[in-house]
């Protein structure tokens, strides 16, 4: 990470020292200032200008950091542009204040939890005179008046320009994402895409976009990032969304790209022997999980958003809501963990209790369903089989609510087992599931069985799973009247 120049930090510190920013946080500051220059120096922006706080802005939303620390990163940053943008208002030639009255920042610190982060940003008039763009204009305006200005007051933008402010782009692909259902992950993962074609054309203008932009890229991508196939044909797909859901245009054809070659895959498989190893040295809730991974063949989000209703254990049955595709199926529930599951049924009804009791929102529940159904968060059918450990305050609602347990404790908790049990293979919770349908494909299960059973909407999907058994058929030719 880039270190703050001495003269920049000296005086960025003198106007902390003048400010509202209580002595405690300024550390934070300082840290938000060091990102803020790193990110400028990685991706090419200018730390000067106020238009790179947006791209910043988009990459601490990625990172998934709380509005409330993205607020204090504006604080921290807003103070930068002072201090380079007013020296000589703000400090006289020996670095001292210009006169012996305090100076207090224009963003007071207001904010309950986090001193010295603005009360009400990104939506104060005053910020909107500051930096040349405002989070509450609609987003025709913003596209208009950003080409405008770029191109001195011309009737059209120069194609070669660059610099152009993207936010209403990502406003308008979370939109689109969500009003088809597709999964966060698939927002998130389209983003970021995004974000590295921005950073690719330098910001050029989303409107002057072009297929020579798109072939470029995805060549950049193989030639010079030498990322996987896999990963090209997800950037693919994210311009291909881009284009036709966003910018509402027509997607051409993508001919003369460099395109990464596609590798044959094999799955990962454990023996049942290493399987057995693996899951004897997980502790509670992580040996249930693994168990329903490996005994059901389930995705580890599948696993992990599991609620007390989908459980039958008068049918043995397990309901799988959501799963890939938005689509549900049901699995046998093995028999030999259903007394497990009894007992983690009732360790989540003593945390349904204490949850009530200190008068929490209730869980978080799929799409609108909490506007719906009112007492729906808090009724027992709706709580999580792997709740949380703490609580999630919601900041919009500042409500507490609790989610289900993170995955990437359930992936530490196995890369750590598999570790122990020195197992000489790059093993994670879907190798559980790849090692759910070998082994069934080995008990000779009918192939169309076990895709119903992993969810698999092309049987291709699941052929994928003959090469990782041996075949038990006979090879040599033989005439069935010899038989």
């Amino acid at each position: 990470m880039l270190n703050i120049p001495p003269d920049l930090a000296r005086r960025y510190d003198a106007l902390l020292d003048r400010s509202s920013v209580a002595p405690n946080h300024r550390a934070y500051f300082r840290k938000w200032l060091r990102f803020y220059l790193d990110f400028c120096h990685k991706y090419t922006f200018d730390p000067a200008d106020r238009n790179s706080f947006p791209q910043f802005n988009n990459k601490l939303q990625e990172k998934r950091q709380s509005e409330l620390l993205r607020r204090q990163a504006h604080h921290a940053v807003s103070l930068y542009y002072e201090v380079i943008e007013e020296p000589s208002r703000r400090l006289n030639p020996a670095g001292s204040p210009a006169s012996g009255q305090p100076v207090r920042t224009r963003e007071p610190a207001e904010i309950r939890g986090v001193p010295g982060q603005p009360s009400n940003f990104p939506k104060r008039a005053a910020l909107s005179e500051r930096i040349p763009y405002s989070f509450g204009e609609p987003k025709d305006r913003v596209r208009a008046r950003t080409r405008i200005s770029e191109s001195g007051g011309a009737g059209c933008a120069d194609p070669k320009q660059t610099g152009a402010s993207w936010i209403w782009l990502y406003d308008k692909l979370e939109s689109a994402i969500k009003v088809r259902h597709y999964s966060p992950k698939t927002l998130e993962a389209y983003r970021s895409w995004i974000r590295k074609l921005q950073a690719f054309t330098k910001s050029k203008d989303p409107d002057l976009l072009c297929m020579d932009d798109v072939k470029d890229f995805l060549s950049f991508l193989a030639v010079e990032r030498k990322v996987s196939a896999s990963s090209q044909n997800q950037a693919f797909n994210a311009l291909l969304f881009l284009f036709t859901h966003v910018l509402e245009r027509e997607f051409g054809k993508v001919e003369g790209v460099v395109r990464a070659k596609r590798k044959p895959y094999i799955p990962v498989v454990l023996s049942r022997e290493e399987v057995d190893q693996v899951l004897s040295r997980l502790s509670a809730p992580y040996d249930l999980v693994g168990k329903l991974l490996y005994g059901c063949g389930l995705r580890l989000f599948e696993c992990l958003k599991l609620r007390v209703q989908d459980l039958n254990f008068d049918m043995k049955v397990l309901t799988v809501h959501d799963g890939k595709g938005k689509k549900d199926r049901t699995v046998p529930l093995p028999e030999v963990v259903i007394p497990e599951l009894r007992l983690q049924l009732e360790n989540v009804k003593q945390v349904h209790r204490e949850d009530l009791a200190s008068g929490y929102a209730g869980t978080f529940l799929p799409d609108s369903l909490a506007k719906k159904y009112k007492n729906a968060a808090k009724e027992f059918s709706w709580q999580w089989m792997f709740p949380a450990k703490t609580l999630t305050l919601v900041p919009d609602a500042q409500v507490y609510r609790r989610y289900h347990l993170h995955e990437t404790h359930v992936q530490k908790a196995i890369k750590r087992a598999v570790q122990q049990a020195q197992i000489p293979k790059r093993a994670s919770p879907h190798t559980l599931r790849h090692s759910f349908a070998s082994h069934l494909l080995q008990a000779n299960y009918d192939i169309r069985t076990i895709q119903e059973l992993l969810g698999h909407s092309d049987v291709k999907t699941t052929m994928i799973y003959t090469h990782t058994v041996q075949s038990i058929t006979l090879k040599k030719a033989k005439s069935p009247l010899d038989f």
